[in-house]
């Protein structure tokens, strides 16, 4: 039977219940590879996934023969054409349906009020996914309604997260939550969070509608938490709240 390693890996302290570690520990050294470490070194590898250089060598030997990965000719490696294939399988069958619109109604469970997903449609927001509150008063944007940029809590965050200076952009950097009363109706408030892609990008925003006086700050928990969890299923990274500066 063979040792254990003395130091876990980091596929060993979050290994699937169940799982093949060997899998769970090839499946890290995956995971290295990224935006800011398309090619990592064999030493960078084994420092991520804290395993050591003569195993994670022979795991990339697999993966190189299974075209996950390739070896650059400076000893680095590469993400290999595999990769390519699966992602166009996994785009060509994919849509944001199944996955927002479960969470949509999760939140209009728990809150009683208009729950929907927006994604930017040049200088607007389009609203592609949508679950009405079950209360008789209620706002009425509908599916496929385009709605400004400057004024509602849904369109601040994507202001925010362009880059535009100003208070509450900078406010909703750093929480990566807003909660506005009257900022595009008079009447209507909302609530709003960021959902952010696999490569790091606003892939659009969740968001919670009411009339104003039933507004409850309290919202900003489960929606912060719903846009997390989509986030994680589009196979982004949720940035922490700044608890410092908040």
């Amino acid at each position: 039977m063979p040792r254990k390693p003395a130091v876990p890996s980091v596929a060993d302290l979050n290994a699937a219940a169940g799982g093949v570690a060997t899998l769970d520990r090839g499946l890290s050294v995956l995971a290295v590879f990224s935006g800011e470490l398309p090619n990592p070194t064999l030493a960078d590898i084994a420092a991520s996934t804290r395993i050591p250089k003569s195993t994670v060598l022979r795991m990339l030997s697999s993966l190189e023969h299974a075209h996950l990965a390739v070896k650059l000719p400076d000893g680095r490696y590469a993400l290999g054409p595999e990769i390519a294939r699966l992602h166009l399988v996994y785009a060509s069958s994919f849509s944001l349906e199944p996955l927002v619109m479960p969470l949509l109604r999760d939140l209009v469970a728990q809150t009683q009020e208009s729950a929907a997903f927006y994604i930017r449609e040049g200088g607007k927001r389009l609203c592609l996914h949508r679950v009405d509150s079950p209360r008789p008063v209620r706002d009425h944007i509908r599916v496929g309604d385009l709605l400004p940029l400057e004024r509602g809590a849904g369109g601040r965050v994507m202001l925010a997260y362009d880059g535009v200076p100003g208070d509450i952009y900078a406010r909703i950097r750093r929480e990566h939550v807003v909660v506005l009363a009257g900022d595009r109706v008079a009447e209507v408030a909302g609530v709003a969070a960021p959902v952010f892609g696999a490569a790091g990008q606003l892939a659009g925003t969740l968001t919670l509608t009411m009339p104003a006086e039933r507004l409850d700050a309290a919202f900003a928990g489960p929606v912060l938490q719903a846009a997390r969890r989509l986030t994680v299923q589009l196979g982004g990274t949720f940035p922490a709240v700044d608890e410092a500066a908040a």
